[in-house]
């Protein structure tokens, strides 16, 4: 298991770009105050875009879709 590089606020928020670039090549970065963890930096993955039309065949409506239904037949004129 890899250690995790500390750094303390001050230092983190003088090399944040450094530290943002360590996290994204996998290394663990935590950020600490007072000797007590804060912040652990790790990338995000990013979600996949939505593309239309990815469903088309998936989705099946019944003939009678738009029928009355038995449970409204009072109702109905």
């Amino acid at each position: 298991m890899q250690t995790a590089q500390q750094f303390g606020l001050e230092e983190a928020s003088t090399h944040l770009k450094d530290l943002v670039n360590a996290a994204l090549r996998g290394e663990d970065v935590v950020i600490v105050k007072d000797e007590n963890t804060m912040v652990k930096l790790v990338p995000m993955t990013p979600k996949p875009r939505r593309q239309a039309g990815s469903a088309k065949g998936m989705v099946h409506m019944a003939e009678d879709f738009d029928a009355p239904l038995e449970d409204f037949e009072e109702y109905m004129p």
